[in-house]
């Protein structure tokens, strides 16, 4: 049966077997905590068995709400991290990659409460004016500022637009289950509601109602995600298995120097999952004065752009290259008599044999640069294997965080920012810190 396959593809010119299997007591250590509960933050393991735990009745609902929406043009999820990144790194893998171009034969998924652009929430709102459009708002509190925003701005266009009882039909709130802001509005004004469960912190939620209501509200097969992320979840419930296999080789390679690890694919609808990634794994590891840096490339495009800095920059990189096994289409690269570009050398190949040949030259070209790889082959874009590649992730993240010997499911810094902006807005209970930060800035 097809499955992602993890390969630790020259990495041993930096890093020996020997390095990479002495992890191999820390890796049992943390495998023991997340599946016993007993590492930091193992109130945040609500992840680890969701996709076996999931109800059929839950997707069921989940894809009865998404078809209440059919009326709709638009629908605009707010969300912003973890309540964000997910559905639109699968939405994006998935989707046809001039969709915002042609007819539409359902709802279209964008998305609000991700920044604090006035602009972009200006143009939104230009392109949702006179248009039937949904919400679907996503925040455990409801007071987090950014969608908050968003979605202040929106239900007040949407219920001026269309009325109460249009808004009441298509504002679908997933929060906390009791408390919040958002719990109590919903409560009032008999919004349809999912939970945000407490055990499962926002990067690690795409497999909840969180991601799969906007993944299937754009019309994709969220029980095949959640397949797909259930064989993976039994397949790295044992020692040995490939998530473990990955977070041994990059703390291995971390511990020898390599503090960046770039995410690279060659497939530029994954361009949104490499942003996801990032979230979980810096927002994860990146703590204590600790944890490698993450950063995502698209190939070849930022071949053009950062392959000069990644071939001959500072050597404190390595690369975990995602490869897609086939492409959905066929395109041919046809025959010119005149050849004025040189391509016929290439006439008559598929353009995706083309782009793997890159795809293998780059990786020769960066190890022999100094750069060790890690191959993670996928068979294809879909939503079982989309569901495996996000659970293998997930799971090599725990590992890795525990091996690194951080809190993996925290992010007390996350709030430094939030309490300088509710200074400087002069919010309400800030008033000591608003004195303080004006003494600063002067």
């Amino acid at each position: 049966m097809k499955t992602i396959e993890v390969i630790n593809r020259n990495v041993l010119g930096t890093v020996s077997e020997a390095d990479i299997n002495g992890l191999q007591a820390r890796a049992n250590e943390a495998m023991e905590k997340l599946h016993k509960g007993t590492g930091a933050g193992n109130d945040f393991l609500g992840w680890l068995h969701l996709p076996s735990e999931t109800a059929e009745a839950l997707l069921d609902d989940i894809n009865a709400t998404a078809k209440c929406f059919d009326d709709c043009e638009y629908v605009v999820a707010i969300g912003i991290g973890g309540s964000y990144l997910g559905a639109k790194a699968v939405i994006e893998a998935l989707s046809d990659s001039f969709a915002a171009y042609k007819p539409a034969d359902g709802p279209r998924v964008l998305f609000a409460g991700q920044n604090i652009g006035e602009d972009y929430l200006h143009e939104l709102k230009g392109l949702l004016r006179g248009k039937k459009f949904g919400i679907i708002v996503i925040s455990k509190s409801g007071t987090t500022t950014e969608p908050a925003i968003a979605f202040r701005m929106l239900r007040e266009m949407l219920e001026a637009q269309e009325g109460k009882d249009f808004a009441a039909k298509h504002i679908v709130a997933i929060t906390d289950a009791h408390k919040g802001a958002l719990r109590k509005l919903a409560t009032e004004e008999g919004y349809k509601t999912f939970v945000i469960e407490d055990n499962v912190g926002g990067r690690f939620s795409v497999l909840t109602p969180v991601g799969l209501l906007p993944i299937a509200v754009a019309g994709f097969d969220i029980k095949a995600l959640i397949a797909g992320a259930k064989s993976m979840e039994e397949a790295t419930a044992g020692a040995g298995n490939i998530a473990e296999k990955y977070a041994m080789t990059r703390n291995a390679l971390y511990n020898a120097g390599k503090k960046i690890e770039i995410l690279v694919n060659f497939n530029p609808k994954l361009h949104y999952f490499g942003e996801w990634w990032k979230q979980l794994y810096g927002e994860s590891e990146g703590k204590d004065g600790k944890g490698i840096f993450p950063a995502a490339v698209d190939d070849t495009t930022d071949l053009h752009s950062m392959g000069q800095w990644i071939q001959e920059g500072e050597r404190t990189i390595f690369e975990t290259v995602i490869s897609v096994g086939d492409a959905k289409y066929t395109e041919v690269i046809p025959s010119d008599e005149a050849n004025l570009d040189g391509l016929n050398y290439i006439a008559g190949r598929r353009v995706d044999e083309v782009n793997k040949m890159a795809e293998l030259g780059t990786c020769l070209a960066h190890v022999d640069g100094g750069v060790p790889n890690i191959l993670v082959t996928i068979p294809e874009l879909s939503e079982k294997y989309l569901g495996e590649l996000i659970y293998f992730f997930e799971k090599a993240c725990g590992i890795s965080g525990y091996i690194l010997d951080v809190n993996p499911f925290n992010q007390p810094g996350v709030e430094a920012y939030k309490k300088n902006m509710f200074a400087l807005l002069n919010k309400p209970g800030y008033e000591a810190e608003s004195a303080a930060i004006q003494a600063k800035l002067k």
